[in-house]
């Protein structure tokens, strides 16, 4: 009885000890998962930001050259 008992503890560590394993591995793929995202969200928050930068160079170049050929826009 004891035996059959002792035999039963180790089979449900056994699968604890698998299920933890698993776990562990499903956690180390998402953490890479996630670091591939926060890169890419940075990428595309950099080039955000470069684009938010070409525009308002843009921008000054058409206000001098309105300046230059005297254009106002009505307010």
């Amino acid at each position: 009885m004891t035996d059959h008992v002792e035999n039963l503890i180790l089979e449900h560590l056994r699968h604890i000890r698998a299920r933890i394993d698993q776990m562990a591995e499903d956690t180390s793929t998402i953490k890479l998962r996630l670091s591939s995202l926060e890169s890419q969200v940075a990428g595309l928050h950099g080039d955000n930001a470069i684009a938010h930068q070409r525009m308002d160079q843009i921008e000054g170049r058409l206000g001098r050259i309105e300046r230059r050929l005297d254009l106002h826009e009505p307010a």
